[in-house]
């Protein structure tokens, strides 16, 4: 157990810094090691900001330039994730349960458009764009991540790109920064849902923290699209097999 929860996090930890869609490898995992859907979701959440800190860490370099976006968007995101984190702890398991494969396969397709999603980003932010806009793009996210979270590395990429932020680095360093905020919040709330299995999350937290920094590190080396396609796939299997149990 402890070997598969912490690989499925140090695995994680890289993709998230890399391509994004982590959570598709670990939420699975502890729903298979037995835990109930609404507490795997919630001890993803309450581990996962250790490997979304060690990202930010991993491109700290990047920072420059954009100090002023930066507390607008850690706004944006603590009161989007407050907010989904506490619809979260108020949906009944089974409820959840029967979303799962819907906010899977969203989660998928928002991963695998996300180039012409980075595209018309891009395109929308070369023309004038009200402040308020990206902003609030990024509540929205941090709701659903609050809520789930799989897949908003590329909303965020969308929203920072907006804010007219075109280098893939600088952005992928406020991505992880927003990220650390969104888990944050959410694992400070669940502290008091009295739902988190802390021996999973014990064991994820460092897998998390190690995967980011170093999967920081090579995506500035790599091309994500291998890791891409490999997480669309298992996506795309894992999305299709609960859809068909329900």
């Amino acid at each position: 157990m402890f070997f598969l929860t912490f690989g499925a996090s140090l695995l994680a930890g890289v993709i998230n810094a890399i391509a994004g869609g982590g959570t598709l490898i670990t939420f699975p995992s502890l729903v298979w090691l037995g835990l109930d859907p609404v507490v795997a979701n919630i001890t993803n959440t309450v581990a996962l900001w250790t490997g979304s800190f060690f990202g930010a860490i991993g491109f700290r370099g990047k920072f420059k330039g954009i100090k002023h976006l930066i507390l607008p968007f850690l706004i944006a995101s603590t009161f989007g994730a407050l907010l989904g984190a506490l619809i979260l702890i108020i949906t009944p398991s089974q409820t959840f349960k029967s979303l799962v494969p819907f906010l899977i396969l969203f989660a998928l397709l928002v991963l695998a458009l996300s180039e012409p999603i980075k595209r018309l980003s891009l395109r929308f932010s070369q023309i004038y764009v009200h402040p308020f806009i990206p902003l609030f793009l990024q509540f929205l996210t941090g709701v659903y991540g609050g809520y789930f979270g799989a897949g908003i590395g590329i909303i965020m990429l969308a929203s920072i790109s907006l804010s007219g932020i075109s280098h893939i680095h600088t952005a992928n360093a406020l991505k992880n920064l927003l990220g650390f905020s969104i888990n944050f919040v959410g694992a400070i709330v669940f502290l008091i849902s009295g739902k988190i299995s802390w021996l999973h999350a014990l064991v994820m937290m460092p897998g998390f923290a190690l995967g980011g920094y170093f999967g920081a590190k090579l995506s500035q080396r790599l091309k994500p699209s291998k890791i891409k396609a490999f997480i669309i796939a298992w996506g795309l299997f894992l999305g299709l097999y609960l859809l068909l149990l329900k």
